[in-house]
């Protein structure tokens, strides 16, 4: 059970834009109103990862749940511990994360700049971020993720609503083969995505916004 446990983890924990390989989307869970895609990559073995869903808020509401860094273990799979290491402005933090890998399997941890940004015209909200493994050292036998690539697309729709795509693909490190990583690549994204669409209804977020996001 601990190595499904990480396996399911790490590929919901992490923010930095990548242009994925040419093959398509393969949709593999289609439930409580979540999608959960996979494709090849040309240049990894790791499958990447799409989550769609459609969720009841606005955007301003949504993007602001989502750079709140500090409450992201509340709805992230198997995230042990997520804090703001520096605030660069109002829509734009580097953060540290660390994944909770139960024993023997070492704990993963990252760190990502990572910044929102709104079209002007379509209104949609695009969240991206940089991985910084660098950043700072590694602490006992955690072992730092050195490549990971994401992005989430926020699009208005009538009703109040929003439709919501992220995109994921992440190496673990590590001696864990691809194999077994892709085997339950689906799990985390979904669980994630589930109790997203309950942060958004907490009583905390009912009046906040992001001020730099138009609904």
């Amino acid at each position: 059970m601990f190595l499904k446990k990480f396996l399911l983890s790490t590929f919901i924990l992490l923010s930095t834009l990548l242009v994925f390989g040419q093959k398509d989307w393969t949709l593999k869970v289609d439930k409580d109103g979540i999608k959960v895609y996979t494709k090849n990559l040309d240049n990894s073995p790791f499958k990447a990862v799409k989550s769609v869903c459609t969720i009841e808020t606005s955007l301003s509401r949504l993007t602001a749940v989502l750079m709140d860094i500090n409450s992201t273990a509340d709805w992230v799979y198997a995230t042990k511990k997520c804090v703001v290491l520096k605030t660069i402005s109002a829509s734009e933090v580097i953060y540290y994360s660390e994944i909770d890998a139960p024993w023997p399997v070492s704990n993963r941890d990252f760190i990502v700049r990572l910044w929102a940004e709104q079209d002007e015209k379509t209104k949609v909200v695009s969240i991206l971020s940089e991985n910084k493994p660098s950043y700072l050292p590694v602490y006992g036998n955690i072992v730092r993720i050195q490549h990971s690539h994401s992005q989430w697309l926020l699009h208005p729709l009538p009703n109040g609503q929003v439709r919501v795509e992220f995109e994921l693909q992440v190496n673990p490190g590590g001696n864990i083969p691809a194999w077994l990583i892709n085997m339950f690549a689906t799990k985390g994204p979904y669980e994630s995505f589930k109790k997203l669409k309950q942060q958004v209804k907490k009583p905390v977020y009912l009046s906040m916004e992001a001020p730099y996001v138009k609904d």
